[in-house]
């Protein structure tokens, strides 16, 4: 009698599959190779992830190697563990008319085969799989198992492997044909003809599909759901109900098990698996956006039956169970709840009526770590505020729009924005949109009922935006509307001490340095009585500028001042500005060799940040020493390049009236010796470069030269997990794009990978990237 759960087949065959198996070219590779060392391999992930598939597929590519033969056994549909020994006796055909126990008899029987047992979906009987594999592997030598669970069985010499979702784009950076190459769309287009026989995968469907996909977390069940449903909606319906998920993906096969008939049947099936605490952490958890550390879970989601020393345990065993995933950056582990189980925490926890609470723990969480960043900005901790920043932008939206959203928070809002995106925190010409961060401050300006000390600060906050988008004219009414709001509530000094500053940059960016000179000084001396390095230095730094234009001697001055600032400090992202600062006054002075080296450096610096803004401003006084040294079509290449780096921050600094004249006065001497189309064809060549492919040919070095000699193990050590990742698919010959799609990251964020690791490995580029991984993987 075959035990209820248990599969019954032929004896030695696998289930035949009626659908295609899409993708996984690596993960079975890996399967494979962790079998060849291990006997017990553990396939984890989340529901619907497809463990079940590659499990069978890895199980069908090696079976020539187990001449006793490969046996599955199904247990979802068993609820006992005691039966557990039973169900697999019955596949082995050893049926039960013996009086022993039947892990005797199994024991027994495997003993001397050279067997491979698949037990799939373990998750609910880990005890005793746990206890029954101990028991076979101890008995037979040749025996291997193969298993896959939502949580691994927590055996000596088990090897977890971790099934990823399906590679699927980012779909506001990716274009329709990259999206066609991925494993997530290809899955949703096989599936889509299935269903739809006439189903064609036109570029437009196809970006339509890999937003679909990449919502649904490139979850191969939830993809295969979703294409059921192309019997009666397009795939544009399919997306517009993306938030309706779980009442939209209920179509599945009823050949399915239950539980994979529907996205909620799957998703209940971990929560139930879950004790109250986790199923209130998970509840929790949902209100971050796109990840979270372990000290705000700890700060947002403790109290009310949850203590703060009891995340961390029930974090962890989130993670074990495939619910919530993480991965090491740098010092710390960052945590997710991938889209589709965030949605399901988040109706849980509007159900048990926490969300509210939750949401406004969420928004002071983030407002409380704006203003410790500001307040910590120009120190040791400037790189690791610099990362946090980088990582938290998803959830600091999300806190501004609950600000944003009513009048009686405003205030709070605009305290926030004028925190983030102050003159003090300067990242956001690096990683932030201008354009946003105005958007956020003129909603909280509209809604705020009566003026205020954070309305004043973010009126001067938002000129400052508006200069750097090449507006002084509204820098300047903004700088007057904030003036005008402190004289009803009273002056702060720190407050008067930034209008002084933004009135010298206004000067400077409309060309009137001896005016901005004057305003600068001024600035630099308030700054000074006050106590504050940080606005000195940047004061100086501004001064400095100003100075190259009168071509005064005192930029040396100003210059070495803002560097001997950040060096005090140690003030790292600062340091690589102060670099160029003093690099622009070699230039200013002619010392061409020191000046070149000096911006060399910077830009390298800049690199382990990833600052466009920062590679931008480099790129173009590159271009002005090359043109001093009479190669003038470096020169033109090198302000092309700069033009389009530019740009990506949302500005265009060669309209800047600080760097106008010396771009200009360039541009006239490159049109003079190359001719109009001469400088023409160079010009276009530079803004057709990518980032990397600028900054290689900017630190002048062959793309295909050797990488330095070094202890590759130690700096191999030196890169975080997801950068060994990245380093190893761009090996490969991997397109930003294509690391994206395979990594479900964005573009953007691939691009950041590749840009730190050249930093820190001291490279110029892919290629030679490419060379370094290469031989480390050799190695």
């Amino acid at each position: 009698m075959v035990s209820p759960g248990a599969s019954f087949q032929a004896a030695g065959a696998l289930p035949a599959q009626v659908t295609s198996f899409v993708g996984r070219r690596q993960e079975v590779a890996a399967a494979k190779k962790l079998l060849g060392h291990s006997r017990l391999v553990t396939l984890t992930g989340p529901g619907g992830i497809g463990k079940t598939r590659l499990a069978l597929r890895v199980a069908a590519e090696v079976q020539r190697s187990f001449p006793g033969g490969v046996r599955l056994v199904q247990l979802a549909g068993l609820e006992d563990g005691d039966r557990l020994a039973r169900a697999v006796a019955d596949e082995l055909r050893l049926g039960n008319a013996s009086a022993r126990e039947p892990e005797v008899s199994l024991a027994e029987y495997v003993a001397d085969l050279r067997l491979l047992l698949v037990l799939d979906n373990c998750e609910h009987l880990l005890d005793a799989c746990a206890r029954l594999v101990s028991t076979l592997l101890a008995a037979a030598p040749g025996l291997r198992v193969l298993a896959t669970s939502r949580q691994v069985l927590g055996l000596g010499g088990e090897q977890a492997m971790v099934v990823p979702p399906l590679s699927a784009p980012e779909p506001s950076d990716v274009p329709p044909q990259a999206g066609e190459r991925s494993e997530a769309v290809t899955l949703f287009a096989e599936r889509a003809v299935s269903v739809c026989p006439d189903f064609v995968l036109t570029p437009e469907k196809a970006l339509a599909v890999a937003r679909i996909c990449h919502q649904l977390d490139g979850i191969p069940l939830a993809i295969e759901l979703a294409a059921a449903r192309l019997r009666s909606l397009s795939v544009e319906g399919i997306l517009a109900r993306m938030d309706e998920r779980f009442d939209l993906l209920t179509k599945g096969s009823r050949s399915a098990a239950q539980r994979q008939r529907t996205l909620r049947a799957l998703i209940d099936w971990s929560f139930d698996l879950c004790t109250p605490s986790e199923r209130l952490l998970w509840a929790r958890l949902s209100v971050f956006c796109d990840g979270f550390d372990l000290e705000a879970a700890e700060a947002v989601c403790r109290g009310q039956g949850l203590e703060r020393r009891d995340v961390l345990d029930l974090l962890s065993a989130l993670v074990d169970k495939s619910i919530v995933t993480c991965e090491e950056r740098g010092t710390q582990m960052r945590y997710w709840l991938p889209t589709t189980f965030r949605q399901y925490g988040r109706e849980h926890l509007a159900h048990c009526g926490e969300e509210r609470m939750l949401v406004e723990r969420h928004f002071h969480w983030y407002r409380k770590k704006a203003d410790l960043a500001e307040a910590d900005w120009f120190g040791s901790r400037q790189m690791s505020w610099l990362a946090w920043f980088q990582t938290e932008q998803a959830n600091m939206r999300a806190a501004l729009e609950l600000c944003m959203s009513k009048p009686d928070r405003a205030e709070s809002g605009l305290r926030m924005a004028a925190s983030l995106w102050s003159l003090r925190l300067g990242h956001w010409l690096d990683f932030g949109s201008l354009s946003e961060a105005r958007h956020w401050i003129a909603q909280g300006l509209a809604l705020a009922p009566f003026p205020s000390p954070a309305g004043a600060r973010a009126l001067l906050v938002d000129g400052t935006l508006a200069l750097l988008q090449g507006d002084p004219d509204t820098a300047r009414r903004r700088m007057e509307e904030s003036h005008e709001t402190v004289q009803h509530l009273g002056d702060e000094p720190a407050l008067a001490r930034a209008r002084v500053t933004l009135a010298g940059m206004i000067s400077m960016f409309r060309g009137k340095f001896a005016s901005a000179a004057g305003l600068l000084e001024e600035a630099i001396s308030l700054h000074q009585a006050a106590d504050d390095p940080d606005s000195v230095a940047t004061a100086s730094y501004l001064l400095a500028m100003v100075c190259f234009n009168l071509d005064d001697p005192a930029t040396s001055t100003h210059a070495q001042r803002c560097l001997s600032l950040c060096e005090t400090h140690d003030a790292k992202w600062s340091l690589n500005h102060a670099l160029w600062v003093v690099g622009l006054e070699e230039y200013r002075s002619g010392n061409m060799r020191r000046a070149v080296t000096l911006i060399r450096q910077s830009m390298r610096e800049k690199l382990q940040c990833g600052g466009r803004w920062g590679i931008a401003q480099s790129l173009e006084l590159l271009g002005w020493c090359a043109a001093a040294g009479d190669r003038y079509d470096r020169s033109a290449t090198l302000l092309g390049a700069a033009q389009a780096v530019s740009q990506l921050s949302g500005c265009d600094l060669s309209r800047w009236g600080h760097i106008k004249p010396g771009h200009d006065a360039c541009e006239v001497l490159l049109r003079q010796e190359l001719g109009k189309d001469g400088f023409t064809t160079a010009f276009q060549a530079g803004t057709k470069l990518t980032l990397e492919q600028a900054v290689a040919f900017a630190l002048d070095e062959k793309r295909d030269a050797e990488p330095p000699p070094s202890d590759g193990k130690t700096i191999w050590a030196s890169l975080t997990v997801r950068e060994r990742e990245v380093a190893e698919l761009v090996s490969q010959g991997m397109t930003n794009r294509d690391v994206a799609a395979r990594l479900v990251i964005s573009t953007r964020t691939a691009e950041g990978h590749v840009m730190r690791i050249l930093g820190k490995l001291g490279l110029a580029s892919r290629a030679q990237l490419a060379a370094w991984a290469a031989k480390q993987h050799d190695c």
